[in-house]
C-alpha cells in the first residue's frame, strides 16, 4: 500500500496537467477569470478528468503564444 502511495506521489509531481488555480498562477490570472473565460469558451484549452478541469502544459503555451497585446488571437 505504501509503495503504491509513493507511486502516485511520484507521478503527480512530474504531470503535465494543472488545476486550474495552478493553470491561472502560470499564465498570471486569477482562478476566476481563467474560469470565466472557460464558461464563455475562450481561453486555453482544457480537459476534463471525471469531475475535475486540468490543463496540459503545451495547451497552456500554445494558448499564450497566440494571444496578441491587442488582446485578439485564438482566446
Amino acid at each position: 500500500m505504501d509503495d503504491e502511495i509513493a507511486r502516485a506521489a511520484r507521478a503527480k509531481k512530474g504531470s503535465p496537467f494543472l488545476s486550474t488555480e495552478q493553470a491561472a498562477f502560470y499564465l498570471g490570472l486569477s482562478p476566476r477569470k481563467l474560469q470565466a473565460m472557460r464558461a464563455c469558451g475562450k481561453g486555453p484549452r482544457f480537459r476534463r478528468h471525471s469531475r475535475y478541469v486540468r490543463y496540459h502544459i503545451d495547451d497552456l503555451d500554445d494558448w499564450s503564444k497566440g494571444v496578441t497585446d491587442a488582446g485578439g488571437g485564438h482566446a
